[in-house]
């Protein structure tokens, strides 16, 4: 079993869903665990309790990462709490689907972008400044940076700059045996736009017709990938991304 004993480790956007998988799994293997929301303070509370119920540290933190001074704060907090970071997952983001080309606006986009986009450079940013030496980053991405799903070019289109970003800061800070590397999820269910079952039917079944393996991917299958990036298994693997869609091609 991994063990992350003495490692502290940043997720954004761990009050719900995903962040949240990885922030229990996290803890469950023994990190102190820094959780962040924005402004959903009842479901980072849960969170905190569940990690203290496992007997890990934990401090949460609201912070808005569309805004880059509190990305710093959230930092800031994170370091004055506990003297080091030694794990940042990139992973708060919002979803926007079934919206053609010729339908979105303005607005939308730079509501998407200012919080996938925008939000993910600057806490990868970030990470590179305050990670420990041997550290890991991780930036949860999305299948439709791989396979383009009509309806989702904004929120694709947000999610794909930052593989770009993936790609660089492995490079320029490697010689620190720091890893930087992206998870690239299928649709989730039970999170996100599929928290309600009912939701986006026409969506859903798309999906389900592109996977051999007949679903969508679980908080936990996307937990398992974040443990193999923040434990010693991933070592020598960086500027990576990792696909776990069940085989989908679409």
């Amino acid at each position: 079993m991994n063990s992350l004993k003495n490692k502290v480790a940043v997720i954004t956007g761990s009050a719900r869903g995903l962040g949240k998988a990885i922030a229990e799994r996290y803890a469950a293997l023994g990190a102190d665990v820094v959780i962040n929301y924005s402004r959903d303070k009842a479901s980072a509370d849960e969170v905190e309790s569940n990690i203290k119920a496992m007997g890990s540290r934990v401090l949460s933190v609201q912070a808005d990462v569309s805004k880059v001074a509190e990305i710093e704060r959230l930092f800031a907090e994170a370091k004055a709490t506990f003297g080091k970071i030694d794990i940042v997952v990139a992973n708060a983001g919002i979803e926007m689907v079934e919206t053609p080309v010729t339908e979105f606006t303005e607005e939308q986009f730079d509501k998407v972008f200012s919080i996938n986009a925008k939000g993910s450079y600057f806490t990868m940013q970030q990470a590179a400044k305050n990670v420990e030496d041997g550290g890991r980053i991780i930036y949860i991405a999305s299948s439709t940076t791989s396979f383009p799903v009509p309806g989702m070019a904004v929120y694709g289109g947000s999610k794909t700059t930052p593989r770009y970003m993936v790609d660089v800061l492995s490079k320029e800070i490697g010689h620190r045996g720091v890893t930087v590397n992206s998870i690239i999820p299928f649709a989730v269910d039970h999170s996100g736009i599929f928290v309600d079952p009912d939701a986006y039917p026409r969506l859903r079944k798309q999906l389900l017709d592109s996977c051999p393996m007949g679903r969508l991917a679980e908080v936990e299958d996307v937990a398992n990938a974040a443990e193999f990036f923040a434990s010693g298994l991933s070592s020598f693997v960086s500027g990576q991304h990792l696909l776990v869609n069940g085989g989908a091609t679409n």
